[in-house]
């Protein structure tokens, strides 16, 4: 039986009906609020703001979309908002949702197979872009997503008002390949925030809204149409083509960018969001990378070209400033001077005087040999050496640590014992991976790894008596303290650290490291001058840097005051511009008393633990190099005594190369010296600038006879003598 078509339409008319109530009822249901897409608005890129929301650093997370910053109306040009409506939706204030206008026209075009422009208003766009299910396929729509987006539309015109709409729109709105958002196709294609577009800019922004991906040729045809709108006078698009070409081919929106990018890309692995509040301060991290970048490149001349830098606060362990690299200056960008293991040469010298303070081995005016000697380490005889050629002799441990000289400090580890030394430095979060007795007595003089990082952290704990928390990046993080350090031995060696007379043998008293404040600071190097490190505090900050190679190769002729330090004293006097900083209060246990030295060291106030204080410290007699003569009147054959064949010496790279001497010492009358079968100098003893090699050292009488020799040989970066 056939079912009259009269029927059928009825049918088929109150299907329909049916259809649109269903539609139009789960739309209402389903019509997200305006606030509700901002809030769920993901970009492709993180945001690490500074700890007052100033933005550091932008580093992209998504690879799949380039997806920029949800921008409100009022930051987007008034040129794209007036070009994007006359282009696309030319009476969008004044329908609601559909503008039946424009579909009775597109189907009486239709009907007569001439081209028009499309129904389809931006609210009907923006109601395809929040529902996955009327997205337009590649075959365009079908009736029932057609339906479904102008229901949609006008339920979005109830709810939302039309500044909310234009603004939801230009923030999701496909443009060109991996471009969505006005954000990230103004920030690629033109290099600009959208506020900052100009009517062509905006024209071709506009065209690309309707054919994301076409040719030039027809984008700049179409933002032709678009720019004559916004120009009825007369629209000059004689460069358009070039410009629309040059526009698609820049990509300006780099996938990283800022003063923070070791700290972005750290904190992006562990927090997904589109932005990130961070303990670092905006101008700090801007001084801090400006002054490393300015000093690397005044040291370009002698292979430098890394550096890292770090600010902690004291109290909290916020990190205040983290520049892992040169940036641009290094051929190795990516990697986090902060946080790499390095050999930190003389700066863990301070924890070692320290430990021997705090158990009584020694007292800062404890005297201690300075002299010609020969230790034992890893990696052979150690000779060290120091800035005028010559030994100190007996001197204080204040004059030791201030002067930063080496064989005092190895004999202070013979007492404390390299394994003792390697587990107070783990206290202080220094995960050394070796024990004390791999490193041996080298361990006094930083043959371990550290990054900068724990080791500016392990100052800090000085600063705070001995007491020390984790490092932080995240605001509101309460300090988990634990006590690493005798607070009297730490007050004590701030107290040498911060004394410019204690250090002026080796650095003079008006060295970069005598600030204005009190701050107290150590310099190192590592051995063949491959890391020079500045470790210092004030009562509020502790400031570390790091100068170096990433690459490992050795700097030429880098000390202590010529390659970190300059870059610490400059980011103390930015911290302390307007900030005072007294020196500390002694804690309970300590006094300070008058201390004679004899002929040693000028007398002195000193400090000392309660209990091991006294007030002479001398030396009745220092024995003599031997002579050829000894006890009883008996001769001996002319020899060497000093060095012995063998000998390893290691120059000491916290010393300029030129200003090291290695000291010859023989016993014998009218001597005279070869290095290498050439004359170096006569008499009982001679000085020798030394570099490295094997070498032979020869003494012989007036007519040329050898009467002696001595093989050594000497590692290091060293300066031949012309």
């Amino acid at each position: 039986m056939r079912v009259p078509s009269s029927i059928r339409c009825a049918v088929s008319n109150l299907a329909y009906g049916f259809a649109v109530l269903l539609l139009a009822e789960s739309c209402a249901a389903a019509t997200p609020s305006f606030t509700e897409v901002r809030s769920s608005h993901t970009p492709s890129d993180t945001l690490i703001l500074d700890r007052h929301g100033e933005e550091l650093h932008r580093l992209r997370t998504n690879a799949s979309v380039r997806r920029g910053q949800w921008v409100p109306l009022a930051d987007t040009s008034p040129a794209l908002r007036t070009a994007l409506v006359m282009s696309e939706d030319r009476r969008f204030y004044e329908h609601s949702g559909v503008d039946w206008q424009a579909v009775s026209a597109a189907a009486w075009a239709n009907l007569w197979n001439s081209r028009t422009r499309g129904a389809s208003t931006i609210t009907m766009q923006l109601a395809g872009l929040l529902d996955e299910d009327l997205k337009r396929g590649s075959s365009g729509r079908s009736m029932v997503q057609k339906l479904g987006q102008t229901v949609s539309a006008q339920m979005l015109e109830r709810s939302w008002r039309k500044d909310q709409i234009l603004e939801a729109y230009l923030n999701l709105v496909p443009f060109r390949g991996e471009l969505v958002g006005i954000d990230a196709l103004s920030r690629t294609l033109f290099g600009k925030a959208p506020h900052g577009l100009d009517q062509r800019e905006a024209a071709v922004a506009t065209a690309l809204v309707r054919a994301p991906n076409a040719g030039a040729a027809q984008v700049a045809q179409r933002a032709c149409s678009v720019l004559k709108s916004l120009q009825p006078a007369g629209a000059d698009c004689d460069a358009l083509d070039l410009f629309t070409t040059a526009a698609l081919q820049h990509r300006d929106y780099a996938a990283s960018a800022g003063l923070a990018p070791h700290v972005a890309l750290q904190l992006s692995r562990s927090t997904k969001t589109a932005s990130i509040r961070t303990t670092l301060h905006a101008p700090l991290q801007r001084f801090a990378v400006q002054t490393l970048q300015q000093h690397l490149r005044e040291l370009a001349g002698h292979h430098v070209e890394d550096g890292a830098l770090v600010v902690l606060d004291n109290a909290t362990g916020e990190v205040l400033a983290w520049v892992g690299s040169s940036g641009s200056l290094s051929n190795a960008a990516e990697v986090d001077g902060v946080t790499a293991l390095r050999q930190p040469g003389s700066t863990l010298k301070p924890f070692l005087y320290a430990q021997a303070i705090a158990q009584r081995r020694i007292t800062a005016a404890s005297l201690i040999e300075d002299s010609g000697t020969q230790i034992q380490t890893t990696g052979g005889l150690y000779i060290p050496q120091n800035y005028d050629h010559q030994f100190k002799g007996w001197v204080s441990a204040r004059t030791a640590l201030g002067a930063s000289l080496n064989v005092p400090a190895v004999r202070t580890l013979v007492m404390v014992s390299p394994d003792a030394f390697q587990k107070q430095l783990v206290q202080l979060g220094l995960p050394l991976k070796e024990t004390g007795d791999y490193y041996g007595y080298s361990l006094a003089l930083g043959s371990a790894e550290v990054s900068l990082l724990n080791l500016a952290n392990a100052y800090r704990a000085l600063a705070n008596g001995g007491r020390t928390s984790p490092t932080t990046l995240t605001l509101a993080t309460k300090p988990m303290w634990h006590t690493a350090l005798d607070p009297r031995a730490t007050f004590i060696v701030g107290d040498i650290l911060s004394d410019a007379n204690a250090r002026a043998r080796t650095f003079g008293t008006d060295s970069l490291l005598a600030t204005h404040f009190w701050t107290a600071v150590k310099t190192g190097t590592s051995k063949d001058m491959r890391d020079n490190w500045a470790m210092g505090w004030s009562r509020r900050y502790t400031v570390g840097v790091w100068v170096g190679n990433a690459s490992g190769a050795p700097m030429w002729d880098v000390s202590g005051t010529t390659g970190a330090a300059p870059i610490w004293a400059a980011v103390m006097q930015f911290l302390h511009t307007k900030q005072p900083s007294q020196a500390p209060k002694p804690p309970a246990g300590v006094v300070q008393v008058p201390v004679q030295f004899g002929a040693t060291e000028a007398p002195r106030a000193e400090w000392f633990l309660q209990g091991t204080q006294q007030a002479s410290f001398a030396i009745d007699s220092v024995a003599p190099y031997a002579h050829s003569t000894r006890a009883g009147g008996q001769k001996h054959p002319a020899r060497i005594t000093s060095p012995t064949t063998g000998t390893i010496i290691a120059l000491d790279p916290d010393i300029p190369p030129n200003r090291q001497r290695v000291s010859f010492q023989a016993e014998g009358g009218d001597l005279r010296w070869l290095l290498d079968g050439k004359p170096l100098a006569k008499g009982a003893s001679a000085q020798w600038l030394p570099w490295p090699g094997r070498h032979v050292v020869q003494i012989t009488d007036a007519k040329g006879r050898v009467l002696d020799e001595v093989r050594l040989e000497v590692r290091g970066a060293g300066v031949r003598p012309r």
